[in-house]
């Protein structure tokens, strides 16, 4: 049966919480013995203060991680004991879905509907993915000559850092973590500061399910201290880290001043949608366009935030879209009805309101939203807004949002779409809708992003690789192509008579 907004209140007022990290499979303070206040997005309410960890703490989770690689609890055995583990943990998240559904959403403020539905169903499936495919990656023979045999094997890093973003909290997590544990790496998580609490649950099922101390460990704390630590550590072999490209260049740097470390970087997205005449159901369209853009209260880095629209439908498309907006009202996130909750923290509200304001100032015209609601609850919530008017040279169509903001952009035919669509420095996402295949195609060649979805948007499967072209990122997150990111390919060359 599926719970009410009341018995989810109910579980918020009783669930206990950690806020300690996890080094060497212990629940451990910060050898400061400092800590952070915590607070839901929802209503203010106080969460677990948070232990605030430093470089000190880093050394300590990384010493626990290669201690374990190099005893090879963990990266000596064999693919199938891996498998084994990584799907119990796989059974451990469903079983206490909603336990950690309701951590998600009280710690980010995302609606309990899609923490229970998406997020929780998601991370349990990539452990699974990467758990049953692990025995299934074969090594390689050269065909060199007779007189030599040259096996090319995949060997694991060793000890890797994963830096994650607040905004799916646990998934962008098990995106690193599960590639990295099924090829056999120890790893340390760094969590963001605002959504610690499903990344320290995650390593306590993991130990619950079999993963051995050491192994995985998570160290809170705030990125200039935590997240830098890891970036420098001369026993890291590499890092991967999801959130903002102006802290992604810094990681890059952190790389070079190290020892080079191996890094992956998804980084951020200003994503094109484009709707031309020759798609026939324009609504339909316009109406997924919209779910889309403000999904997860628009806080995703695939957000379609530029909605380019040929001029003969604009009217239309927009007509629709403020339909869809006025239907996200924001409401509460423990309610099961809720379609858009609160943004992650009074900070990033203030910043979503900010652009909101400069692109009024410069031209942009607001058909719908735009005002910050529900204020006397304490908490963070912003209305879904439309803009028209925009063109492609204002701030708030050249600059992540990471809000529940979708700008309209009138063009006059195809060709002016994929002009305006790739001009940006970002790559990460897009799409394109019409019912000509020869339009199709030749639009989704001309995108210069990593994704391109053609009468659709968002679609998701974890066999196909995620990530971006230009300053979205470096590599590919999901499908098998995943592993590249956390092996390295040892060539061993046997002589023969």
């Amino acid at each position: 049966m599926e719970r009410t907004s009341g018995d989810w209140q109910d579980a918020a007022t009783a669930i206990t919480f950690s806020g300690q990290s996890v080094i060497d499979g212990k629940s451990v303070d910060g050898l400061s013995g400092k800590t952070f206040a915590s607070k839901s997005p929802i209503d203010g309410r106080h969460l677990p203060d948070v232990a605030l960890c430093d470089a000190g703490d880093v050394d300590r989770a990384v010493a626990s991680g290669r201690r374990a690689f190099e005893a090879g609890v963990w990266s000596g055995t064999t693919p199938a004991d891996r498998k084994r583990v990584m799907r119990c943990l796989a059974d451990l998240i469903r079983t206490q879905r909603d336990e950690v559904a309701l951590l998600e959403t009280l710690d980010m403020g995302k609606p309990i509907g899609d923490s229970t539905s998406i997020d929780v169903r998601a991370v349990a499936n990539c452990f699974d993915y990467y758990g049953a495919a692990i025995d299934k990656i074969y090594d390689e023979i050269a065909p060199t000559a007779r007189n030599a045999i040259a096996l090319v094997t995949r060997e694991p890093l060793g000890v890797v850092a994963a830096v994650v973003p607040w905004n799916f909290s646990m998934l962008m997590a098990t995106w690193k973590v599960a590639p990295a544990l099924a090829a056999g790496n120890s790893v340390v998580l760094k969590p963001a500061e605002q959504s610690s609490l499903t990344a320290i649950r995650l390593v306590e099922l993991a130990l619950g399910a079999g993963v051995p101390p050491g192994v995985f460990n998570v160290v809170t704390g705030t990125g200039p201290d935590v997240g830098r630590a890891p970036g420098l550590h001369m026993d890291v072999d590499g890092i991967f880290f999801t959130c903002s490209t102006p802290v992604g260049r810094i990681f890059m740097e952190y790389s070079a001043r190290s020892n080079l470390k191996k890094i992956g970087l998804e980084l951020g997205g200003k994503s094109a949608n484009i709707i031309l005449s020759s798609y026939r159901d324009t609504a339909h369209a316009a109406r997924t366009s919209a779910h889309s853009a403000f999904f997860n209260q628009g806080e995703m880095c695939t957000c379609p935030s530029r909605l380019i629209v040929e001029r003969t439908i604009h009217h239309e498309v927009v007509e629709t879209l403020l339909e869809v907006a006025r239907d996200y009202a924001p409401g509460d996130p423990l309610d099961p009805s809720t379609s858009m909750g609160a943004l992650v923290d009074h900070r990033h509200t203030k910043r979503g309101m900010d652009f909101i304001r400069t692109a009024e100032r410069d031209g942009a015209t607001i058909r719908t939203g735009g005002r910050q609601v529900r204020e006397d609850t304490g908490g963070c919530y912003v209305e879904p807004v439309v803009l028209t008017d925009v063109t492609n040279d204002m701030t708030i169509a050249r600059e992540e949002v990471f809000g529940p903001v979708l700008s309209v952009i009138a063009v006059d035919d195809m060709d002016k779409a994929v002009r305006v669509a790739n001009d940006t420095p970002f790559g990460l996402a897009s799409a394109v809708w019409t019912d000509d295949l020869t339009t199709a195609h030749k639009v989704s060649a001309g995108i210069r992003a990593g994704l391109v979805y053609v009468n659709c948007y968002d679609c998701d499967d974890l066999t196909v690789p995620f990530g971006g072209f230009k300053q979205s990122g470096i590599g590919r997150e999901r499908s098998l192509h995943a592993l590249d990111r956390y092996t390295e390919l040892k060539t061993t060359w046997i002589a023969l008579g």
